[in-house]
C-alpha cells in the first residue's frame, strides 16, 4: 500500500541535530548533506512510485523519498550497498541527508532496498516507464527555474557504459553457456547428457580454450554446432520456460542455423549475447576499440552566461545504436522539457536527414563541430528563401534553382565556370544549357547544417567540447578497467539517471559554496 513519508517534517525535540552544540548545528546546516536534504530529498515526488504498490489496504511501503535519495547518494559517492547501510546506521550527515531525525529509526533493510529496485525494474520491463527518470525531470525542471539557468543553448555527447562482464571469445562463450546449461538439468537429464557434455564441462571454459591451437577453432565450432542442435532437440520440450535454457536457446539461434539436415555456422550480430551474465549488453567496435555494454547519451545546458550548466536529458541505449538515431528519439522530448531550446551543439556523429527535419520543425539550430564524410572540393551553398525557392552559390556565382520532377537543379553560367580555378573538381556537370548542379531537400538541409557553425558568434563555436568534462564526471565511478560496477540495461539506467541527478547537485553545491547563490534561494 502506498503511503507518503512526511515524518521528516515533524521535527523531534530529541532529534540528533538538536542535541548538537550550536556551533556544530551551524556546521551541519551548512553541509553538503543539508543542501542535499533540501534540494533533492524534499523535492522527490513520491507519488511517481505509487504505481509500484497495491491500492488496497495492506502493509505500507518503506519511505520512498528515503529509498530514492539513498540510491542517488550511493551512486554519487561510489558506495557499495554495505557502505551505504552502515552510513545510514552510524553517520549523522548521511542520516540528515535522508531525512532521518531519530537515532532509533532505521528506514529500510537491505532486502527492502533491493526489492524496491526490483519493483522498478519489473515495472520498467512491463511498461517501459522509469519512475527514476521522472525524478530526474522534476528535479532538473525546478533547478533550472529557480537558478534562472538559460536552456536555449545546449550541447550533447555520449559515452560507452561498459558492462562489468568478462570478454568471451566465440568458442569460449558457447562452452560457458553449455556449462551453465548443465547446472539446471534434473538428475535424470544430467545422466542422459553426461557423455555429451563431459568434454566441455570437466573444466572451465577458459581452461578448455587455453588448450586449443588457432587451427582448432573452426573444427570446435562445427562440433559445438552439432552438440547444440542435439541438446536443443532433447531438452526443448521440458525446459523451454526455464531461464537458463532460454539463454542456451538464444545462443543456439544466434550462432547456428539448420539447412535441411545440416547444422550451419552463422555469423552473430552486434546484438547477440555477449555474456551469460548480462543478457542486454551489445557489441560495438569504435575507434579501434571493442565495447560490450550500453551507450549513455547526455544533453546539458551550454549558454555562455550561465554560472553553471545542468544536465537536462539522459538516454541509455544499446551501444550498437548510432548517436544520430538516439538523438532522433529524444529531440521532441528535449524540446518539451526545455521549450526555450533554439540551438543544439553536437559533434559530427549526430547529423541526419531525420534530425534535420525535427530540428526544423521544432525551431532548433543544429550546430556541428565536425561533419561526417569527405570535405567537398568546391563549397556549394544552398539557401532556402521564404517563398520556398532555393538559391545556389559557388565561389564565383549565385543562381536561382529550378524544380524538376524529383529534385532541384541549378544551372550555372558556363563562361564563368570555364574561367574558374575549380572547374575540374566542381560537382556541377556540364550540359548543353550550362553547368548543372542537382540536389534535393535533404541535401539542402545538410548544406544549412554544415554552415550553421559559421553563422554564430565566434565565442559560441567552441561550446561543445566542454561537454566531454561531463562525460568524465559520469565515468569517474567506473572500476579500474573502465567498466561499470553493475551489469544489465536496467542497472545501467539506474546508474545513469541517479548519477545525472548527483552531478547536477554537485555543481549547485559548488556554486553555493563559492558564494554564487545564497543557500536560502534553494
Amino acid at each position: 500500500m502506498f503511503l507518503q513519508n512526511t515524518k521528516h517534517l515533524q521535527q523531534s525535540l530529541f532529534g540528533l541535530d538538536l542535541q548538537l552544540p550550536e556551533a556544530k548545528q551551524k556546521k551541519l546546516l551548512a553541509s553538503k548533506e543539508a543542501l542535499f536534504y533540501k534540494l533533492i530529498f524534499c523535492n522527490i515526488h513520491e507519488e511517481d512510485f505509487s504505481i509500484l504498490y497495491s491500492s488496497k489496504g495492506s502493509r505500507p511501503n518503506a519511505p520512498l523519498n528515503t529509498l530514492v535519495s539513498a540510491i542517488i547518494l550511493q551512486n554519487h559517492n561510489g558506495w557499495t550497498v554495505e557502505e551505504l547501510l552502515n552510513r545510514i546506521d552510524f553517520d549523522l550527515l548521511t542520516r540528515y541527508a535522508l531525512g532521518i531525525n531519530n537515532i532509533e529509526d532505521t528506514p529500510f533493510c537491505q532486502s527492502t532496498y533491493f526489492n524496491f529496485q526490483n519493483k522498478i525494474a519489473q515495472h520498467f520491463g512491463e511498461t517501459g516507464e522509469n519512475p527514476l527518470e521522472k525524478v530526474f525531470d522534476h528535479l532538473t525542471a525546478k533547478q533550472l527555474k529557480e537558478l534562472k539557468i538559460k536552456a536555449d543553448i545546449q550541447r550533447t555527447d555520449s559515452f560507452q557504459a561498459l558492462s562489468n562482464i568478462r570478454t568471451y571469445s566465440r568458442v569460449q562463450l558457447l562452452i560457458e553457456v553449455l556449462i551453465r546449461l548443465s547446472r539446471i538439468l534434473t538428475e535424470q537429464d544430467a545422466l542422459r547428457c553426461k557423455e555429451l557434455l563431459s568434454t566441455y564441462c570437466s573444466k572451465s571454459s577458459s581452461q578448455y580454450v587455453y588448450t586449443l591451437k588457432h587451427d582448432d577453432f573452426p573444427h570446435e565450432l562445427t562440433k559445438l554446432g552439432a552438440l547444440y542442435h542435439k541438446l536443443y532437440t532433447m531438452l526443448h520440450e521440458h525446459y523451454s520456460e526455464i531461464e537458463g535454457f532460454k539463454v542456451f536457446e538464444r545462443v543456439y539461434r544466434e550462432h547456428f542455423a539448420i539447412d535441411g539436415e545440416s547444422v550451419v555456422i552463422i555469423t552473430p550480430t552486434s546484438s547477440s549475447l555477449q555474456s551469460p551474465d548480462d543478457l542486454d549488453a551489445t557489441y560495438r567496435h569504435k575507434n579501434e576499440e571493442d565495447f560490450h555494454g550500453e551507450v549513455v547519451s547526455v544533453v546539458e545546458t551550454a549558454h555562455p552566461e550561465n554560472a553553471i550548466n545542468l544536465i537536462t536529458d539522459v538516454a541509455v541505449c544499446a551501444n550498437n545504436v548510432d548517436d544520430s538515431i538516439i538523438l532522433n528519439g529524444r529531440l521532441e522530448l528535449l524540446k518539451e522539457k526545455t521549450p526555450e531550446l533554439t540551438e543544439l551543439h553536437t559533434d559530427g556523429g549526430y547529423g541526419s536527414s531525420g534530425n534535420d527535419l525535427i530540428m526544423e520543425k521544432e525551431g532548433i539550430n543544429h550546430v556541428q563541430t565536425a561533419v561526417r564524410g569527405r570535405e567537398a572540393a568546391v563549397d556549394i551553398i544552398i539557401d532556402k528563401s521564404d517563398d520556398g525557392s532555393y538559391t545556389v552559390s559557388c565561389p564565383v556565382q549565385t543562381v536561382l534553382s529550378g524544380k524538376t520532377k524529383k529534385r532541384y537543379k541549378a544551372v550555372f553560367d558556363s563562361e564563368k565556370c570555364n574561367n574558374c580555378d575549380n572547374a575540374t573538381t566542381c560537382p556541377a556537370v556540364q550540359q548543353q544549357t550550362g553547368r548543372v548542379f542537382y540536389f534535393d531537400e535533404e541535401k539542402a538541409r545538410m548544406s544549412k547544417r554544415v554552415r550553421n557553425i559559421a553563422n554564430i558568434p565566434e565565442e559560441r563555436r567552441r561550446i561543445r567540447p566542454n561537454v566531454e568534462a561531463t562525460m568524465k564526471e559520469f565515468t569517474k565511478p567506473f572500476n579500474h578497467r573502465g567498466k561499470l560496477r553493475v551489469r544489465g540495461l536496467f542497472k545501467t539506467i539506474v546508474f545513469a539517471f541517479t548519477r545525472a541527478i548527483a552531478i547536477n547537485f554537485g555543481r549547485i553545491f559548488r556554486l553555493v559554496m563559492g558564494g554564487g547563490i545564497p543557500q536560502l534561494v534553494l
